[in-house]
């Protein structure tokens, strides 16, 4: 299979790190977009939101959720990004929440604004793998409406291997359930053994 030339995918990433869709519909967002990879990349790694620290650092996974996503995935930092092109649903840090505690969810306006990015990048760059981290981006991708439903199991999306991960985030209280820990086993194994085979680890 070609590989999509890396021209086109650093051109989409200049037009993405400039957007400010969100901003000029109204939207209380912090620019700039977070996101990181290449073109060449065969593992997409799709999330929800980058959080304070991710929009600070300007790089995705920074924060306390990255480092649970890498523990469970037995990778350090360099292969993670090695790894992954890693995106979300929303590019931008949507701002705290109107509680003062966590940060502010994204609404589906703001969420279809970014879709876009999304569809262009899994264009150029024909993942063999896709990660969701999440519900929501499980629920944009494949139209689960339920983690339980997801998680330990995988899907195809064209020619892609989708495996959806609950969030690392600690507010969740989902991996209580202990067969919930053993669906996020089973998916993990499923990541590794993918990551794998594309020999990218």
């Amino acid at each position: 299979m070609s590989r999509p030339p890396t021209p086109a995918l650093q051109r989409l990433q200049r037009r993405n790190a400039r957007c400010r869709r969100c901003l000029e519909a109204g939207f209380p967002i912090v620019p700039p977009p977070v996101f990181a990879g290449h073109a060449g990349q065969r593992a997409y790694l799709f999330g929800l939101a980058p959080g304070r620290v991710e929009a600070e650092t300007g790089r995705p996974w920074q924060g306390r959720a990255g480092r649970t996503l890498r523990r469970w995935l037995r990778l350090d930092e360099d292969t993670f990004f090695r790894s992954f092109y890693c995106a979300s649903v929303t590019r931008c840090f949507p701002g705290p929440s109107a509680s003062g505690r966590g940060d502010r969810r994204a609404t589906r306006a703001e969420e279809a604004l970014c879709e876009s990015w999304r569809e262009e990048e899994l264009r150029l760059l024909e993942p063999a793998l896709v990660v969701t981290v999440g519900l929501t981006p499980a629920a944009q991708l494949l139209g689960v409406r339920r983690l339980g439903d997801a998680i330990g199991k995988s899907f195809l999306l064209d020619d892609a291997i989708v495996v959806p991960l609950p969030h690392p985030s600690g507010a969740s209280g989902w991996l209580n359930d202990p067969a919930n820990r053993v669906r996020l086993g089973k998916a993990v194994t499923h990541v590794r053994r993918e990551l794998s085979r594309l020999n990218v680890t």
